[in-house]
């Protein structure tokens, strides 16, 4: 969504269907933003994730990774340079497959109202009426996150994305 919401804002070309992902890309104040969504399972991230750094020419340090965020309340947005995965397997599989933990990660709350055992119904079902409310403007939260990591850098954008 938050990838979607960034292609449009900025009139990127409609996304392409490419190796394991779907891409476009966009300028905004003199720097590229490639938007990678991969088609992978979630699971398989790495697989993506390398071979877009690889065909991009990105180092991993230059990547910023956006996932939801079970530990998180709806719409909270955390950026981070390095860590575990938290639990989430889609990051798991991208720190396996880089043999790294050292890249940009934008967690996006998604919280976890799910009844014990029901996580995967839980995140792969429609936002609650009270969350779509919120949730543009969450998103495009999200979007500046993404773009202040690109402008600034990590730290900078760090200071300005995960203030209280």
């Amino acid at each position: 969504m938050v990838a979607d919401y960034l292609a449009a804002k900025f009139d990127a070309p409609r996304f392409e269907i490419g190796r394991h992902a779907f891409t476009t890309e966009f300028k905004h104040k003199g720097h590229t933003y490639s938007l990678v969504k991969p088609t992978t399972y979630m699971n398989l991230s790495g697989k993506a994730a390398a071979h877009w750094l690889a065909t991009l020419k990105i180092t991993p340090e230059n990547m910023l990774v956006v996932t939801d965020d079970l530990a998180l309340p709806f719409g909270k947005l955390r950026l981070k340079g390095q860590g575990s995965a938290g639990g989430h397997n889609g990051l798991k599989d991208i720190q396996a497959t880089l043999i790294s933990d050292v890249y940009a990660r934008l967690r996006f709350g998604v919280d976890a109202n799910f009844p014990k055992g029901r996580q995967v119904d839980y995140v792969l079902n429609p936002f609650s009426a009270d969350e779509l409310i919120e949730l543009p403007t969450r998103i495009e939260k999200a979007g500046e996150a993404i773009l202040a990591f690109g402008a600034m850098g990590l730290e900078r954008a760090m200071n300005v994305v995960n203030i209280k």
